[in-house]
This record gives C-alpha cells, sequence and structure tokens, in this order.
C-alpha cells in the first residue's frame, strides 16, 4: 500500500510511518516543521521529506490513503487536493482502528497514568511471549516505535487519549477505538481549550464507556467518585471491574507488593503507580494471562521515558524527570516521591507549558498541588503563551494560585538555570516536571553540571 502521511514529523505521525515502512508499505510524507528525534528517525529510513512544506502535487490517485496528523490544518493544501481527488483519508486513531478492526482491543484512557498502565500491560505481555500489536504515548524499553502492528497479533493495546482526533474530526481520539475491554484510570479536569467545563469532560468519558462492545468489559478506579456515576449511568451490556490501589509495603525506599504470602519488589513506586499496576493487572487477566504471569513479569517494568525517569544522582542529590503538568499528575508525583523518600528534601520544579495550565481560569486547579514539596519553583515563559495566543499571566497570580508559602516563580530559563546551580543539595531530589523542556533547557547536561556541583 502507498502511504501519504501529512503531518509526518509528528511524535505518534512519525512512529506509525516508521511501523509501517518497517512491514513493508511505500510511505511519503510531508510536514512544515520536523525536530528531533522525528528528523533523525525519519532521515535513517529514509522517510524525511526533502524540503519541508505542503505540496498538493504529492497527492496522485496512485495513493491508496492519507494519514492525517493533528498539527495539519483544515485548509492544508494537501488535504484539499486528497479530498478533490476523493483519496480515502483517515485520522490517527481511525487508521489505528481500521489496522485492528478484527482483534480483540484493550483501551486505556483516563486524565492521568494512562501512559504508565498501557506500558505497563505492554511490558507483561511481552515478557510472556504474547504477540500484540499496540499504541503508547511513550518510547519505551524494549520497543523499537511507539506503535506497531503484526499479522499474528490477534490483540492491541492502545493508549486512549481523550484529545482532539484530526483538524477535521472533533471527536476525542479514543471515541474511535471501540475497546473490548475499556480501562479508566481516572478523571481531572484537562484540556480547557476544548473542553470549556468540567461536566462536558466528564461526558466524553461516559461516552468511551458506551462505545465498549457488548459483552466487554470496563476496568476502573474505584476511588474515583466521576467513575462511579460513569458506571451507574453506562448503558452497555458489559462487566464492571473496580480497582484500587495495590497492596504494598515499603522497606528501605523499595516498594514491595504483597501477593498471597509473597512479596513483590519493584523498580517503580508511588500510589499512582500501585493504582496504575492494579488496572494493568486486571486488563492482562482480561486477555488470559494468570496472576503468577503477571506478578513475574512486573518486577523488571523500569517505567516510561519521562515518568519518574531518573537523570542522575550522587550522595548529596536525586534528579527525577516527570511528564507530570497537569495538576492531578502533579500532585500525584511529588506526593508519590514524598512517600518513597521522607527523609529526603524534596525540590519540585515545574513548568506551565500546556494551554490549559497556562489559562486563567485554569490556575486555581493548582492548588495544593505542591503542599508535600520542601521547596517549590514554578516556571512558565511569556514565548509559550505566544504561541498559544493567551493573555499574559502575572508572576504574582501564579504564586497565589499554587498557595504554596515561599513557592519561587520565574520567566526566564537562565534565572531558573541559575537560581537551580546556587541551591545547595544535601540528601535532596530534584524533581524537573514539565511536558516540555523549560523553554528550551537541556535536561540531561543541568542535571550533570548540579551533580559535579554537589558532588563533595
Amino acid at each position: 500500500m502507498n502511504y501519504h502521511f501529512i503531518a509526518i514529523g509528528g511524535s505518534a505521525m512519525h512512529n506509525l510511518a516508521i511501523a509501517l515502512h518497517n512491514k513493508g508499505e511505500i510511505i511519503t510524507g510531508s510536514d512544515d516543521e520536523i525536530f528531533e528525534p522525528s528528523r533523525s528517525r525519519l532521515a535513517n529510513l529514509g522517510l524525511l521529506p526533502e524540503k519541508e512544506g505542503w505540496y498538493p502535487e504529492k497527492i496522485t490517485k496512485s495513493v491508496d490513503a492519507i494519514v492525517l496528523g493533528m498539527h495539519a490544518k483544515k485548509d492544508n493544501t494537501e488535504l484539499l487536493k486528497a479530498e478533490e481527488l476523493g483519496v480515502p483519508i483517515y485520522s490517527y486513531p481511525e487508521f489505528l482502528y481500521n489496522q485492528t478492526q478484527l482483534k480483540k482491543r484493550a483501551v486505556i484512557g483516563g486524565s492521568h497514568g494512562k501512559t504508565s498502565t498501557t506500558a505497563m500491560i505492554m511490558h507483561v505481555l511481552k515478557k510472556c511471549n504474547t504477540v500484540f500489536d499496540y499504541m503508547v504515548g511513550a518510547q519505551l524499553e524494549g520497543f523499537d516505535t511507539m506503535v506497531d502492528f503484526s499479522d499474528k497479533a490477534e490483540i492491541a493495546i492502545f493508549e486512549g487519549d481523550e484529545y482532539l482526533t484530526s483538524p477535521i474530526d472533533p471527536r476525542p481520539k479514543f471515541h474511535l477505538y471501540k475497546p473490548h475491554i475499556g480501562l479508566i484510570t481516572g478523571i481531572a479536569w484537562d484540556h480547557i481549550n476544548v473542553f470549556p467545563t468540567f461536566e462536558n469532560y466528564v461526558e466524553q468519558f461516559l461516552i468511551f464507556a458506551n462505545q465498549i462492545e457488548e459483552g466487554g468489559a470496563l476496568i476502573y478506579f474505584n476511588e474515583d467518585e466521576h467513575l462511579e456515576s460513569i458506571v451507574k449511568n453506562c448503558k452497555r451490556n458489559i462487566t464492571f471491574i473496580p480497582y484500587g490501589t495495590h497492596l504494598h509495603e515499603i522497606v528501605d525506599g523499595i516498594t514491595y507488593l504483597n501477593y498471597q504470602e509473597e512479596k513483590v519488589a519493584l523498580k517503580i513506586f508511588g500510589r499512582h503507580n500501585l493504582q496504575n499496576l492494579s488496572g494493568a493487572k486486571q486488563v492482562c487477566l482480561k486477555l488470559g494471562l494468570t496472576e503468577e504471569e503477571f506478578y513475574s513479569a512486573i518486577q523488571s517494568f523500569n517505567g516510561a521515558a519521562k515518568r519518574l525517569q531518573l537523570l542522575g544522582q550522587n550522595k548529596n542529590l536525586t534528579v527525577f524527570q516527570d511528564f507530570a503538568h497537569s495538576p492531578s499528575k502533579l500532585k500525584a508525583t511529588i506526593d508519590a516521591v514524598k512517600e518513597q523518600y521522607p527523609e529526603k528534601e524534596i525540590i519540585a520544579c515545574m513548568e506551565l507549558h500546556t494551554y490549559s495550565s497556562l489559562n486563567k481560569n485554569f490556575l486555581c486547579e493548582y492548588k495544593g498541588t505542591m503542599s508535600k514539596a520542601d521547596k517549590a519553583i514554578v516556571f512558565y515563559s511569556n514565548h509559550a503563551i505566544e504561541l498559544k495566543k493567551l493573555e499574559k499571566i502575572d508572576p504574582k497570580l501564579v504564586s497565589d494560585a499554587f498557595e504554596k508559602e515561599g513557592v519561587m516563580v520565574f520567566l526566564e530559563n537562565e534565572q531558573l538555570k541559575k537560581k537551580l546551580f546556587f541551591m545547595e543539595f544535601k540528601n535532596s531530589i530534584l524533581l524537573l516536571l514539565s511536558s516540555g523542556n523549560f523553554n528550551g533547557l537541556n535536561l540531561k547536561e543541568l542535571t550533570q553540571s548540579l551533580l559535579e556541583k554537589n558532588k563533595k
């Protein structure tokens, strides 16, 4: 098949292009900007467009289908040409569903934890030598791409994002997958630019639950009141499977699961991860694995990229990078680290980077999220605000919103870098928390400079 990708440079899009190329399909693509690591990965396989930009002459009747990325606009010239010629156009999630219509689909949704939960399921299935299709929102150890298909696979594991499908399809992505097994980790308001009220946001998860195939299962976190309401209002003939926080204990900085008479040591930690793990276990059981297989495999799970990822450590300082940026994710990550290392000083440095987090009307959602941190730092840049065409924010409005005594607010990354460099770290953990990169900071270089300065 000859597939053309409009906006091939996206994180998900370039991974799908690579996966199809590896299957022997013919891949072409366009984009008006392509950053690393997408650029190098596409170039290494001969898939990088010769020039950036949109070229409608690339769209001919020899193209079997278009895969349309979210980065493109409605008036994209290549999209208009494809519509004119009648070339089939698929959004990313439509394409995934099309490829897996005859397979058993498990879809992991929720405002937080869906990448980690999906990663756990994939790790366990791989350790148990199960062949499966997948799509996940992060690069995982042991997997070359974030999406893949196999003709031998009878099941598919998808991370279910609630953001919009494509420029011409305003449905949330996870409404298109029609799972046999659906999981919802929890609901906390996000994407205020798309879902202007919390009620509207919650409704998307009820729609998701009502699209589970008849006879399927909805697995849900039973400590979330909004999920209890969804279960009561779901109209499908399906099984409802609740889960909670896995029984565990922490000994000398290591988390152990309580399973029968055994203690199962983990490489990950935090209540949110123990909740994700419980949900992942229920999915694996529904897919036919045994409890013994699950517990044996999960011990070697290291976590997904940028999810409490260790950047470096010495006797005085440990530095973690985490994707946490929304209020629920931020609080869960800081609380987890404090619980795991109660004797250490926790310095939480987070970036307001998304449309929601930089919206004045949403800032109040961050109240109390950094309460467990010993020191709190918030960074945001006017450049990010300008790109999102939002109003500028007064730093005092930001510090007031967090209601954290002594919170420090920075708008320039060089000032932030300087502040961190001149801090004295002893028995400390520094958390770098963002879905971005602090307006271009090299976090690995920053970590090495801090470790070098605080090694004695």
